[in-house]
This record gives structure tokens, sequence and C-alpha cells, in this order.
């Protein structure tokens, strides 16, 4: 078969696998609604100011505008014949694909509205739900908007409450992501909640990322509109991940802030280490996700790097020891823990394109309330000048450097790296003596062997009994 011929095989295959699922689901349609039976978010933002202000410039306003989204999805749509257009479109212009404006992939048929994202009357409009995964929302444009609240009243427009907009399911339609084709799980942030336990001690996803807390629910007293009650929470509309890279590249340094501080706030690192009489160090670095109710990193997890640095340098400034650390390409050293997902395509070989994914080769990344150790070890030079100190960070970028000088070119963009906690340890000449004592080795008499002690046993018994 050639290539051309099992392209289109798959390009059918999977036409017939999403619209039977679609037809199961009865999920909303591509093309069943028309971009005007939308409301533009500015309208929204009349009454709601303050969730309009939270929104606008989150990762959901530019879902479809994100450089980087609109790179990969260029790419995927050229490796599959156009294939993935519909596919990665769903969840970055809903309201784009409902009405037909996709494909092509590139924007170029969308209308204004339809180019803000995942916004404020696509969301409020939703009125069920077909599943979980690959968006797969049940839509419906008009006066009734949707939302958490049971007495909502407005001059401007029906209200119904949707239990459906309180729960995590809700984020779970489009933040798990399943290959439309092999059924290949590629992105799976609601399922690491769903089986995680934070969903069995019912904290859901707004409870972290649509309230002021961090890593749990914190009450927000306000109002849902100028004109409506005060009440004892309202869910905020920042929706902050991780991606701090794209936020303010985009012009929104308050949402790359957000997303920095949460970072810092996922994972703990503890440290104990051991140094014997060799100077030789042991060090076991403990990672705590401490923070995040899925694994870390999540989302599109075979892109996203968090990795270890450690280093060691004497009070001279010279480095003893070192892993984890950038070179001047980007690159992070071949000898460090890099947490991700680590998938194959259908030769076995390493991908970072999901669209051509078979299976998972690996994936090390870590459970909510899960503990890892990574084990170090260097060897102090008789030279260095004591104390050393040891230095540990746990480091994390959106993506790595030589994807992004592939899809933009060389030096056009460098990706931040948000530095998620750090840790320091002094190590003393006082630490290497006191590990070698804690060995307690034995100590022979000087001058004597074994037999030695023996005689000497006997020669002060045999003293003693005579006097």
């Amino acid at each position: 078969m050639n290539n051309k011929f099992a392209r289109i095989a798959i390009i059918f295959l999977g036409l017939f696998l999403t619209a039977s699922f679609s037809l199961a689901a009865e999920q909303t349609q591509a093309g069943q609604y028309s971009s005007s039976q939308f409301d533009r978010p500015g309208i929204c933002a009349g009454c709601h100011g303050i969730i309009y202000s939270q929104w606008d410039g989150a990762m959901h306003s530019v879902s479809e505008i994100d450089p980087f989204y609109m790179k990969e999805a260029q790419e995927a749509s050229n490796d599959t014949d156009g294939f993935t257009d519909l596919f990665c479109a769903r969840c970055h212009t809903p309201i784009g694909v409902m009405a037909g404006e996709v494909p092509p992939i590139d924007g170029s048929k969308l209308s204004e509205i339809s180019k803000n994202g995942v916004q404020c009357d696509f969301c409020h409009t939703v009125s069920g739900s077909a599943g979980i995964g690959n968006a797969a929302f049940i839509s419906t444009p008009g006066n009734i908007k949707w939302g958490p609240f049971s007495d909502s009243e407005s001059p401007s427009h029906e209200t119904a409450f949707s239990e459906l907009h309180t729960k995590a399911e809700f984020c779970g339609m489009c933040h798990d992501v399943i290959h439309p084709v092999n059924g290949l799980q590629v992105e799976a942030t609601y399922t690491e909640w769903k089986e995680g336990p934070y969903s069995k001690e019912g904290e859901q996803c707004q409870g972290c990322h649509m309230t002021p807390g961090i890593t749990q629910f914190e009450a927000n007293p306000g109002k849902a509109a100028a004109m409506g009650p005060k009440r004892d929470h309202i869910f905020t509309h920042n929706t902050v991940g991780g991606n701090a890279f794209i936020t303010e590249l985009l012009g929104s340094k308050t949402h790359a802030n957000m997303a920095i501080e949460r970072l810092k706030s996922a994972a703990t690192l503890d440290i104990d280490f051991t140094a014997d009489k060799n100077e030789t160090v042991t060090m076991n670095v403990s990672i705590t996700n401490s923070g995040a109710g899925h694994r870390l990193p999540t989302g599109l997890t075979e892109i996203r790097e968090m990795w270890l640095e450690v280093i060691a340098t004497d009070n001279a400034g010279k480095k003893i020891y070192q892993s984890g650390v950038i070179d001047n390409d980007g690159n992070i050293d071949n000898g460090a823990v890099i947490y991700k997902t680590v998938l194959a395509d259908a030769n076995g070989s390493p991908t970072t394109k999901f669209w051509l994914a078979e299976d998972v080769i690996s994936d090390n990344r870590i459970f909510p309330r899960e503990t890892v150790v990574e084990k170090h070890t260097f060897v102090i030079p008789e030279d260095a000048i004591y104390p050393v100190s040891v230095s540990t960070k746990l480091r994390y970028r959106s993506a790595p450097q030589d994807i992004i000088d592939h899809l933009f070119g060389e030096g056009v963009y460098e990706v931040p790296i948000i530095d998620m906690v750090e840790k320091s340890n002094l190590i003393s000449t006082s630490n290497i003596i006191s590990s070698a004592a804690n060995q307690e080795p034995k100590q022979n008499i000087p001058g004597f062997g074994f037999f030695g002690v023996v005689v000497a046993f006997i020669f002060a018994y045999g003293k003693r009994r005579v006097n």
C-alpha cells in the first residue's frame, strides 16, 4: 500500500469514527450554526465587566490566536492532508467550527467573533455534554445563558441553572484528548484528576482554577453582574494554568505572573545527603506534587518539560557537579531526568507530534501527592574550599527551545524557564567528619592484632587474680 493511499484510508477511517462518535453522542456538529447566533464578548462586558477583564488575556481568550497553536495546527494539517483541522479547532475556536468557518486551519475564513477562542457566549450556551474529551459539547445558542446559579435574573437575556458548569466534567470535554484514529489518549488532564485523590475528596477543577486560591478552593465574594446580588462566591475567569510563555507574548503580563505563581505553588523539594570520609557525596532529592490535582506536568505533555537542576559549587566558586543545566542552544543536558510523556510514531520512534503518535514509550510525570526521589552522587575534590554549596531547582518550560526555533526560526522567541521551587544546602568539613563518624568503624589497638588483644586480656585478668 503506497503512502498516499494509506493516508487516505486513515482519513476515511478517522472520519467514520468521528462521525460514529458524534452520531451516538449527539454532540453539536461542525457547520450546525452561524457565528452571528453568538454574542461578542464585548456585549457581555457591559454587565459582567469584572469577569470579562479576568477572561481577557487569559489562555481561553487567545486559544485561537495563540501563535504556537497556529504553527502546530498548520503542521498537523500539512502532515495529515487537513484531517486534523476540525479536530484541533473544535477546542480552540468552537464557534468557528460550529459556524463552518474551519477548514482551512489558518483562520483565513474565521469571523471576528470566532477568533475570540473559548469565549463567554460559547461556554454559557453549552447546555449539555456528550461525554469526556474531544470537545464533546452540546451547544444551544440563543437567548438562554447557562450558568452556576439557580436564581439568576437578567434584563438582557434568560438564564438557566447548569450543574455541569460547576463540575470538572465541563472542563473535561476539552481537557482530555483522544487520538481520533487509533484511540490513544494524548492529553489526560481530566482523567488524571478523576483517578486522583482530589476528585475522591470532591474537589473540582473550578475549585483551583476559578477561585483566588492557587492550590485549593478559596471563596470569592462578590457580584457576577453589575446589577446582580452579592453572593458568597463568584467563579473567577482567569482560569490560569502553567502557560506564562504565550500569555506574556500576547501582552498579558498579569496572566503570565499568575501562571508563574501557580507553578511555584505546585511542588515541594526536600534534600538529604550523606558524605563519607572519601568525600563522596550522595544526595537524595525528593520532589512532591503537593499542589496540583493532576499530574505534573499536564496538558500537551510530549512538549511540556519539567526537570531538576542540581549544581554543587565550592566556596571559591568552582563548580564540582552539575545536572539539568541548559546549554547555549537551550537544550537540557543529557543526564537530567525530564518529567514528560514520550510518544512513539508508527515506526516506534519518538515523536513530539501527537497526531502521528501510535503509542507511549514512557511517562514519568508525577501523580497528585506523589513523591519521586532523584539520586545524585559526586566526589568533592581534595583542593575544594569548604563549605560546598548545593543548589537544587525544579524548573519548567512550556516547550523545548528547539521546537520553538523549528516553528518560528532560530532566535525569534526564547521560551521562558520558570523555577517552580528551589532549595540549597551547605556541605562543610564537619558534615563529612560527622558522616564518617556515623559509620562507627572498629578501631584496632596499635601494635596488636586479634591474638594480641586476647593475650593482653589474659595477662590483665591474671594480674587481677594475683592481687
